[in-house]
């Protein structure tokens, strides 16, 4: 198996809504672990937290994210973003059209760039940033 590398997102309280969202967006099989389930976390409030959630798609894509325990630093809104791109501009723009509305913000309107492809940045309704780029065929590379 070649290595994989594969956004994972921490969230403090709210990773199920999250990881539930996602799904709605892209479709695909969803499995969440609690605190709970494997006797993580010796504070019982937290039992019903993410200890791991992970979405994967028939498209090959794969999410993870999780709850913060409060033992823990968490930062909303880290400096990462997730960067999508293919060749499939119906399907990149339901992608942006779900995470940027209900809640979410476009940071970059959906649209011709200077390299030649079709871009758009967003931020959807739990911080996170997004960035969606749909191939032109040209020879340029996205930044």
């Amino acid at each position: 198996m070649p290595t994989i590398l594969n956004p994972y997102l921490s969230f403090r309280d709210n990773a199920r809504d999250a990881m539930n969202f996602y799904q709605s967006v892209f479709g695909g099989e969803l499995t969440l672990s609690t605190f709970g389930d494997f006797q993580a976390s010796e504070d019982p409030a937290e039992a019903e937290k993410i200890m791991h959630g992970m979405l994967t798609t028939t498209q090959g894509l794969v999410l993870m994210g999780a709850d913060t325990p409060n033992s823990m630093e968490y930062h909303a809104g880290s400096a990462i973003s997730v960067s999508l791109s293919g060749d499939n501009e119906a399907e990149l723009r339901g992608y942006y059209e779900k995470l940027s509305g209900d809640g979410g913000a476009v940071t970059v309107p959906m649209e011709k760039a200077p390299w030649g492809d079709v871009f758009g940045m967003c931020t959807d309704r739990f911080g996170v940033s997004w960035l969606v780029n749909v191939n032109s065929g040209q020879a340029t590379a996205a930044p």
